[in-house]
């Protein structure tokens, strides 16, 4: 492949050159973000840089989930953040949603909202009453922050009538919902296409600084130059950037073959939201397991792993399906942004350079909040 230095002056022109935003990553934050930097400089060569054919993170890997928050997860999230930080976590989750849907046709990417259920076992059930006292709390905090009254509730029959075994019942969210992930990707790049921003696949970023006038990026194709940049590339922030406030974390998933009149209600969580699973077209689509190895699922590399794929179809035959035999067509793995706090990090970090990134598992909810405020920031 040609280095960028030896590009022709109409393709140095129109790609490379005279950059005012240069947006490294393209999945939903970074989408986000050049739209919105499209709203407010409508004038501006925007160019979009990738290094893969898609986007390589967890925006095009994910399991297509549109939630804010379970109430297992919330309640664990207690216990480690203050009060007002996990309400406006969940709120920006749900001023993020509300942009997606904004944004898109909801038909065109199967956006819908069926509701969730955060399931409890058998075996869990000495927690009922605990979390069952914090509903009434829940319910008010949502409320204000979404403005629909009783969003939490118990549902006690939700393992009869998708045939569980080993359930109790499940904390049902009736504002949460689901879409298809790469529909969304399509319609993305529809409104990159449409708004005139440039979007360069298979360039891979090896370093950007900040210098008095300009953004130097060294590339794997050369150096790009521009006015200012973005950076959005979630959990592959910490290799870039060198930030220890961002650390890498896989999610392996697995995907059923078709199983005849298979389909669930909607979206389920299991385990504080460390498992997850739903239905797509008559399949079952499973992931999670990262609580099994921590320590090696903080990584980046893109593989699936065979102890943490065996534990999510034993799951599948001991408590989803159980009694069939179904085999897995499908298991990939993408790579989330955590840290020791449950929120994105926005921010400039140096003169003209901008973060967004962190999205801890939430990217679907807060990514095109999270681009939007940093475009505002650029």
């Amino acid at each position: 492949m040609l280095q960028f230095n030896q590009l022709s002056y109409w393709e140095k022109s129109t790609f490379t050159e005279g950059i005012d935003f240069l947006l490294i990553g393209t999945g939903i934050v970074g989408s986000a973000c050049a739209l919105k930097l499209r709203e407010l400089y409508p004038e501006a060569k925007i160019v979009m840089v990738e290094r893969g054919y898609v986007s390589t993170g967890a925006s095009t890997k994910n399991a297509g989930f549109a939630c804010f928050g379970s109430v297992t997860e919330l309640a664990d999230d207690l216990l480690t953040m203050s009060e007002n930080d996990v309400w406006a976590t969940v709120d920006m989750r749900w001023r993020g949603l509300q942009r997606l849907i904004e944004r898109f046709d909801p038909k065109a990417i199967d956006l819908r909202f069926p509701g969730s259920w955060d399931l409890l076992t058998t075996s869990e059930t000495g927690q009922k009453a605990m979390l069952t006292d914090l509903i009434a709390h829940f319910n008010n905090e949502t409320e204000r922050i979404t403005g629909h009254a009783n969003c939490y509730s118990y549902d006690s029959g939700i393992a009869s009538r998708c045939g569980f075994s080993g359930i109790d019942g499940g904390y049902f969210n009736r504002l949460e919902g689901e879409l298809n992930t790469g529909k969304l990707f399509l319609e993305t790049e529809k409104l990159l296409a449409n708004a005139g921003i440039i979007t360069l696949h298979g360039v891979e970023v090896l370093s950007v600084n900040s210098f008095e006038n300009e953004v130097i990026a060294e590339t794997s194709f050369g150096e790009l130059k521009a006015a200012k940049a973005a950076v959005t590339v979630n959990g592959f922030a910490r290799q870039l950037l060198r930030d220890n406030r961002i650390l890498p974390a896989r999610a392996q998933v697995v995907v059923t073959e078709k199983i005849a009149g298979f389909e669930l209600p909607g979206t389920f969580h299991y385990q504080k939201g460390y498992y997850y699973f739903r239905s797509v077209g008559n399949r079952l689509l499973i992931g999670g397991g990262r609580n099994l190895d921590i320590e090696g699922e903080t990584t980046t590399e893109l593989i699936t792993t065979a102890p943490i794929t065996n534990a999510l179809k034993e799951l599948i035959e001991t408590t989803i399906l159980p009694g069939r035999s179904t085999n897995i067509d499908y298991e990939w793995s993408g790579i989330m942004g955590v840290g020791t706090e449950k929120k994105p990090i926005i921010e400039l970090i140096q003169p003209n350079i901008g973060i967004a990134v962190r999205m801890g598992g939430m990217g679907v909810a807060i990514g095109s909040l999270a681009g939007e405020e940093l475009a505002g920031m650029l």
